[in-house]
């Protein structure tokens, strides 16, 4: 009788242990999934606090600076305009003005900008978070391949906020600032407007960077292939290629500069995608 009983208790914690290191149900996913989420949520209000008590930094020379002529972009511009002699790449040489209409606006966007400067420093612990929840789905095989997973991503992501940063958000103030549709009318900037530009812009930039890894991952799962990729490049640059003119000033060398980085992703894009695709083929094969 004990004999069965020690059985029976070996046989439990075996399955115990299986279902512990195996397969977890629905809720206990839903349960990991949810600490992921804290853990995230508590690096992002942690930096955005640090964010918010730095609040001269933050509004004075990151966020409000590209629209002033002292911005390092808007000067390189003002370089480039004097050497090829054209005024048109000479940009925000007049400080764009803003306003807030609402008592309560400047303190609500100093709380709402804190919050995406703070998940933009926590982006790295929040891929990490990520990737903590993925990894136990994937195989060894698949783990050694996707090494370095959070570095690559947090840093394609980080480059394409300096880009969008740097080189897309004062081409865009400079085109949406100045334009108008009558001389009677005049712009007045609101600051939740001007704000909201410049971090969609930017955030929107760091997610195009990511290209190459949705081209990984989409590959991976069978969704994307690089004959897709392919077969609508035309109409992916033809898509770059208007949003560059739209948001530069009307000269080919700023459109360029804006599209190249784009095209150059999409190119890498294609190359990830085929060696993922010919690497899944190949292992079908020797099964």
């Amino acid at each position: 009788m004990s004999e069965d009983t020690n059985r029976e208790e070996q046989t439990t914690k075996k399955k115990t242990k299986k279902t512990k290191q195996g397969e977890m149900s629905f809720l206990e996913h839903l349960e990991e999934f949810r600490w992921h989420i804290v853990r995230s949520a508590m690096a992002i209000f942690a930096f955005a606090i640090v964010a918010f008590i730095m609040k001269d930094f933050i509004f004075d020379t990151v966020i409000l600076n590209p629209r002033t002529p002292d911005f390092w972009t808007n000067r390189m511009f003002a370089k480039l305009g004097d050497l090829v002699g054209s005024e048109a790449l000479k940009i925000n040489q007049e400080p764009l003005e803003l306003i807030s209409i609402k008592i309560a606006g400047q303190f609500s966007m100093h709380i709402w900008t804190s919050i995406i400067a703070g998940f933009l420093l926590a982006s790295p612990v929040v891929f990490y978070e990520f990737w903590r929840f993925v990894k136990p789905a994937l195989y060894d095989k698949e783990k050694k391949h996707a090494s370095g997973a959070v570095f690559y991503t947090s840093a394609l992501f980080m480059m394409g906020v300096l880009f969008g940063y740097y080189l897309i958000v004062p081409l865009s103030v400079h085109f949406l600032g100045t334009y108008n549709v009558s001389s009677d009318v005049a712009n007045q900037i609101n600051l939740k407007s001007y704000i909201g530009s410049v971090t969609s812009i930017s955030m929107a930039a760091g997610v195009v960077f990511l290209l190459p890894i949705f081209s990984y991952f989409l590959s991976k799962v069978g969704i994307l292939t690089p004959q897709f990729m392919k077969t609508y490049r035309k109409h992916a640059y033809v898509v770059m290629l208007l949003l560059s003119a739209v948001i530069t000033p009307p000269d080919i060398f700023s459109q360029v500069m804006v599209c190249f980085p784009l095209v150059f992703l999409y190119e890498i894009g294609i190359m990830i995608s085929r060696r993922v695709v010919k690497k899944r083929e190949k292992e079908l094969e020797e099964n």
